[in-house]
């Protein structure tokens, strides 16, 4: 199996991920993927659904080997339907892999070209748009301190690694920049690592 040519946006919750990878999802020749995207469009009747079901339901975590089977699915079915071209698109991902664990098990699917860590120094400013996006999403229990503590405890805890996973292909953007800002400085480190290119062809 050929490897999807790929770049992944990691950074702590309220780091921006989510709105960077729509944002380049919009520009040609970029095909956005987001972990949670796929959770939420699961079809619970197929056996693979029902396997996350069965953990969800009682609590667990959900194994690393599943949910990235899950997430492999998810693509295979985007080539099918030609909404994402391999040959000519490149894969932009957020929210997997999410752990060292998940980096390994993707080894053989995607070619990572470049990590961007969006870094912000201001814990408080990520409580504060943790907050205000749970608000707006009427998830009132995401608003607490308690779950937002847990959460960024969390990804110091299992997902930061996986930037040494991936070292000397990761570029610290600055995530308290104005959206545009943080999406240009990506932008322009993908076309300076292509080249110049923006065809990605192979």
């Amino acid at each position: 199996m050929n490897r999807y040519v790929t770049y992944l946006i990691m950074g702590p919750p309220g780091g921006g991920k989510g709105t960077q990878g729509k944002i380049l999802g919009t520009v040609p020749r970029f095909f956005h993927c987001a972990c949670g995207d796929v959770f939420r469009q699961l079809d619970t009747r197929t056996p693979i659904g029902k396997k996350f079901i069965d953990y969800s339901s009682k609590g667990e975590l959900v194994p690393d080997d599943l949910t990235v089977e899950l997430w492999h699915q998810s693509i295979d079915a985007q080539v099918n339907a030609a909404r994402f071209k391999p040959d000519i698109d490149v894969l932009i991902l957020d929210g997997i892999p999410r752990n060292v664990s998940q980096a390994e098990l993707m080894a053989g699917m995607i070619d990572v070209k470049q990590v961007f860590q969006l870094s912000c120094a201001n814990r408080q400013e990520l409580v504060r748009r943790l907050r205000k996006r749970a608000l707006k999403e009427n998830r009132l229990d995401d608003a607490s301190e308690t779950v937002i503590q847990y959460r960024l405890k969390l990804y110091e805890e299992e997902t930061k690694p996986v930037l040494d996973y991936f070292k000397g292909l990761v570029t610290k953007i600055d995530a308290g920049q104005p959206p545009v800002k943080v999406c240009y400085d990506i932008l322009g480190k993908i076309w300076e690592t292509r080249n110049g290119s923006l065809t990605f062809n192979a």
